[in-house]
């Protein structure tokens, strides 16, 4: 790295590309303060699970399954980790056709779960649980993350936003979900996904 583009030593943050709401990211020693980060705004690193959770982020191949994931479904294009404009990559041809023509039935969403009681449901749900339709009984999706109350989970769109307390996990019938929409969603996923309301 250029110290002409950084600090004297050569250390520089960089912008995350996926989301302004993800702030910067920068490589130091561990045994230093970054420069720029005041002593009071240092947070530990579930902190910036929680917010990545929140925001409907998924990071790594924990949460993004290797040789599973439908990129398109877990959001990648709006997170610029998809170019539709250079390079060839295995499964190029099938997301460029259905980015283009098809429609994306399942997106990765943020969850948060709660109790009958209305109370959040903490440390209940673990990644792989069945998100079912509490009045139909049919699958809607999978959670993929957990902490604490809040986790994320790739869900059919049709069924995800019909109504608060409608969807749960199965076998823990106590465990409501609740899916909740990216404010980041460009506008033409949430025109898709109210057409697909609309429809279903």
């Amino acid at each position: 790295m250029s110290a002409s583009h950084g600090e004297p030593c050569g250390w520089q943050w960089f912008k995350d590309p996926r989301l302004d709401c993800l702030g910067f990211r920068g490589i130091f020693p561990s045994n230093s303060t970054p420069p720029l980060v005041e002593a009071d705004k240092e947070t530990d690193e579930q902190n910036y699970l929680l917010w990545r959770i929140v925001n409907g982020v998924a990071e790594g191949s924990t949460e993004i399954p290797k040789g599973e994931a439908i990129p398109l479904e877990y959001n990648l294009v709006a997170l610029n980790a998809i170019s539709f404009d250079k390079g060839c990559y295995v499964g190029q041809e099938l997301v460029a056709r259905t980015h283009h023509r098809g429609v994306i039935r399942k997106r990765l969403l943020p969850l948060k779960f709660f109790k009958d009681n209305g109370e959040e449901a903490e440390h209940n749900v673990a990644p792989g649980s069945e998100v079912i339709d509490g009045a139909s009984g049919k699958k809607v999706g999978t959670v993929t993350t957990q902490l604490g109350s809040r986790g994320l989970g790739v869900l059919r769109l049709d069924v995800a936003f019909k109504g608060l307390g409608t969807l749960t996990t199965r076998g823990e019938n106590d465990v409501k979900v609740e899916a909740i929409r990216p404010d980041w969603w460009p506008p033409e996923w949430v025109r898709e996904h109210q057409q697909q309301s609309a429809a279903a």
